[in-house]
């Protein structure tokens, strides 16, 4: 089976192998082996846990395999929303960072930071495509074991959205838990700052609807007078 290489940063490389995404956190040469070895097993495995919680709150990957410095996920197949988002009506954009803002409000309820919250890390999948594939799931089960590997793997890959399209979260690599509304703050201060770096026409309208979104948080009026203070902070160190 091989392999082919379609992004790498400075934590890991993306592989994709057929319909599956492995994701290979890298060796730094700069570390000492042992020392190395240890952050990268334990970082593969915190954000394994992380996309399992995740994924039962929101539309996420989840897991399939993890081992020592890898992690096997399904491929997600749709449109990065950084390279797309500018390109629908307004419209449609405005609804979009709506259900940003209800996602990552679930994700803060259940007390999960993202960390790296960028419309770089959000792929926007067709209703179509998802729709197929439950089609050939469907087709599949005349032919297998309903209980079979392969139709286990299929169900978890297919989440069914609403509206035509639906929104998967991805990267956690940077995320971790806590109950602090002050990190809540600062991981949509990073989406916001990402909305006016990336989306910069219309990033004003944008960042209104995900926090009429974000809303739906049972602490949002505690972490937006956050992120108030954090954006001061910001203001002030420049």
């Amino acid at each position: 089976m091989t392999s082919k290489l379609i992004s790498q940063g400075a934590e890991a490389k993306i592989l994709l192998s057929e319909d599956i995404i492995i994701k290979n956190r890298i060796s730094k040469p700069y570390r000492i082996k042992e020392l190395d070895n240890k952050i990268r097993k334990l970082r593969t495995k915190a954000e394994t846990k992380l996309l399992q919680k995740a994924s039962k709150v929101i539309n996420a990957p989840v897991p399939e395999i993890s081992e020592r410095y890898k992690i096997n996920m399904p491929y997600i197949k749709g449109k990065k929303l950084s390279e797309y988002l500018d390109k629908f009506p307004i419209t449609k954009q405005k609804t979009i960072c709506r259900q940003i803002g209800k996602d990552v409000a679930k994700l803060h309820d259940a007390d999960i930071i993202h960390g790296d919250l960028t419309t770089s890390n959000m792929i926007l999948v067709e209703d179509i495509y998802i729709k197929n594939k439950l089609i050939k799931k469907k087709n599949s089960d005349k032919l297998a074991n309903k209980n079979s590997e392969d139709n286990i793997r299929l169900t978890k890959r297919v989440v069914v959205g609403a509206g035509g399209w639906t929104i998967y979260f991805l990267d956690f690599g940077l995320g971790f838990i806590s109950k602090k509304f002050e990190d809540k703050a600062v991981d949509i201060h990073l989406f916001k700052q990402a909305l006016e770096a990336k989306h910069f026409q219309n990033w004003e309208v944008l960042f209104n609807e995900f926090v009429k979104g974000y809303k739906k948080s049972k602490n949002s009026k505690i972490v937006f007078e956050r992120l108030k203070a954090v954006e001061k902070r910001g203001r002030y160190r420049h």
